[in-house]
């Protein structure tokens, strides 16, 4: 599996004034709020969402301002819907490390990710093009209303593969096809080559996101957060949602039982270790993350064929890697 740095070796020389910018655009006058922008800065993991509006403007066409702006725009509204979501969601870490909200305040988190919003509409203005401005306004209601699904699916949470799969598409596989779609606009691809990185960006995204629920049933300690961590916080994702369908109904319906114990419950550190356990051992037993597996690589296999319009480039075998990174990775 090819590295982070071997996949952005064709886009070496812009990615450092993608650094240099996105350095400016992470800076703020008042101090707590520059603490926490540096904060946030120092923690912004492996950057694949302005890599992919890189490679995928430069697949087409030589990278421009208005590639590195959107590439800028695209990872702080990424960052500041995160920055959101984890006071929504009280989740107290974030990459292994402590939230916004945790290390200083929820007020501070919400204020923050919104200075970062107001970045992100001045660096679009400075794009100048209407078709990236509808890209990034669209991807933002998405997020919202992907969160806004995930919180009221409805009265259980327990949802169904449909429901699930609704989800992603609208929080990780939206913010993968914007940022392809983006970069595809900034450097005046085709339509027809547009379409077709705008499809493979949604498919990438489908499998990081199925990658990510694979891992809490894993025993790999490289996963940068808790396994069962999603079921801690209320989430049901595709490995659990096919072995439940799987069972008998009567053991479903008590590992149901089980999963709103520990969303609900005051439970001992003893007691919740053990349910969920029980619980993984149950997705294992009925195969549910075996699923997940072929499903990702059936999303691999239709982004490998979008980008089949293309000739054989450095930047078509970066993106071809990006998706065995994203299927192959420990973290």
């Amino acid at each position: 599996m090819a590295s982070i740095a071997d996949i952005r070796k064709p886009v070496e020389t812009e990615w450092k004034r993608y650094e240099r910018l996105m350095q400016e655009g992470m800076e703020a006058d008042e101090r707590v709020q520059q603490a926490v922008l540096k904060y946030i800065a120092a923690r912004s993991g492996k950057q694949l969402r302005p890599l992919i509006v890189l490679l995928c403007a430069q697949i087409c066409n030589p990278i421009t301002d208005k590639t590195l702006r959107a590439a800028v725009a695209l990872e702080m509204l990424h960052n500041a819907s995160l920055v959101h979501d984890d006071v929504v969601d009280n989740s107290d870490t974030r990459r292994g490390q402590p939230a916004v909200h945790t290390q200083w305040s929820n007020k501070v988190a919400v204020l923050t990710g919104d200075y970062m919003l107001a970045k992100v509409i001045s660096l679009i203005a400075e794009v100048r093009n209407i078709r990236i401005l509808e890209i990034v306004s669209d991807l933002g209601k998405s997020l919202s209303s992907g969160e806004m699904l995930q919180l009221h699916a409805g009265q259980s949470m327990w949802i169904d593969e449909e429901r699930y799969l609704k989800v992603i598409d609208q929080k990780t596989a939206r913010l993968f096809q914007s940022c392809a779609e983006a970069g595809a606009e900034s450097a005046g691809c085709t339509p027809r080559q547009r379409t077709a990185l705008r499809e493979y960006g949604r498919l990438l995204g489908l499998c990081f996101q199925i990658k990510d629920d694979i891992f809490d049933y894993s025993d790999l300690e490289e996963i940068g957060k808790p396994t069962m961590s999603d079921l801690r916080d209320g989430k049901v994702t595709l490995p659990l949602i096919i072995a439940l369908k799987r069972a008998p109904q009567p053991e479903a319906e008590e590992i149901r039982l089980k999963g709103e114990q520990v969303c609900t419950a005051n439970l001992s550190k003893e007691e919740e270790t053990r349910i969920l356990e029980e619980i993984k051992s149950f997705v294992l037993r009925f195969k549910g993350d075996e699923y997940a597996v072929q499903q990702m690589l059936a999303y691999k296999k239709k982004a490998t064929e979008a980008l089949s319009v293309f000739r054989d480039s450095a930047e078509k075998s970066s993106l071809l890697a990006l998706l065995d990174f994203a299927i192959n990775r420990v973290q």
